[in-house]
């Protein structure tokens, strides 16, 4: 009798738990359905900022070139005016001055059907970086000591000006993208909720602006400084955010 109750209790006990099992199992079965629902409840919205920045900084490109009967006069007179020039921008504190390019090359003659080299043109450029308010007194002076093409000038911000702009750049997307995200849920009577993702795109760095060549050239050549004129710039940038509403 005493087996028979035992069992008994057992059979009972089993009773007891199988309506807490069926109901584990129906949470179980019924919260990966709720999550999803929740998690499909999501807004994804991009956002874009732009910040306008003054350029303070001139890269230059210049060269030295000449032409000659013979590569060895041609090289040396290259040479000899490139080092004049070299000396003078490296003594006005320039910033990254490197050699980026050295070219020597023959010249031809085609007449009577015929092709004779008839001189050699050598030329070596240089690039640098300098104060915009400095460019133009500095590239006078370098075609006085012998420089004979300027390929290029540029203007940028400095790096402190930059970083400052992408801060705010970042400011402008994420509000625009929150903005974008209000209007859209407040046209269907819905509320925002908590972000849960952010995507940081990035700042795309300023593209440099470019001065005219023949422009400076011209100027260089017929006024004292020539006049050297920055910009601006504009720093983007763009964030996307996932918002459950």
């Amino acid at each position: 009798m005493k087996r028979d109750l035992v069992r008994s209790g057992r059979l009972l006990g089993l009773g007891a738990m199988v309506p807490l099992m069926l109901s584990l199992i129906s949470l179980t079965t019924i919260a990966p359905a709720w999550a999803q629902e929740q998690l499909m409840r999501t807004i994804t919205v991009s956002g874009q900022g732009n910040e306008s920045i003054a350029t303070s900084i001139t890269q230059v490109r210049l060269g030295v070139e000449a032409q000659g009967r013979t590569a060895e006069e041609v090289q040396q007179e290259v040479a000899r005016r490139s080092n004049a020039v070299v000396e003078l921008v490296r003594s006005r504190n320039v910033s990254k001055l490197q050699t980026t390019g050295i070219y020597l090359s023959p010249t031809y003659d085609y007449s009577n059907n015929r092709q004779r080299i008839i001189g050699y043109t050598a030329s070596n450029t240089i690039s640098f970086e300098i104060a915009t308010e400095r460019a133009g007194t500095l590239l006078d002076d370098a075609v006085n000591a012998g420089a004979s093409r300027i390929d290029g000038v540029s203007f940028i911000a400095s790096d402190e000006a930059r970083n400052q702009a992408r801060q705010v750049a970042l400011q402008e997307a994420t509000q625009d993208a929150l903005d974008q995200a209000d209007a859209v849920l407040s046209a269907m009577g819905l509320d925002r909720q908590e972000v849960v993702s952010i995507q940081v795109n990035g700042a795309a760095p300023p593209m440099p602006i470019f001065q005219d060549m023949a422009r400076m050239q011209s100027a260089a050549a017929e006024a004292a400084p020539t006049p050297v004129v920055g910009g601006e710039q504009e720093v983007s940038a763009s964030v996307t955010l996932q918002i459950r509403y």
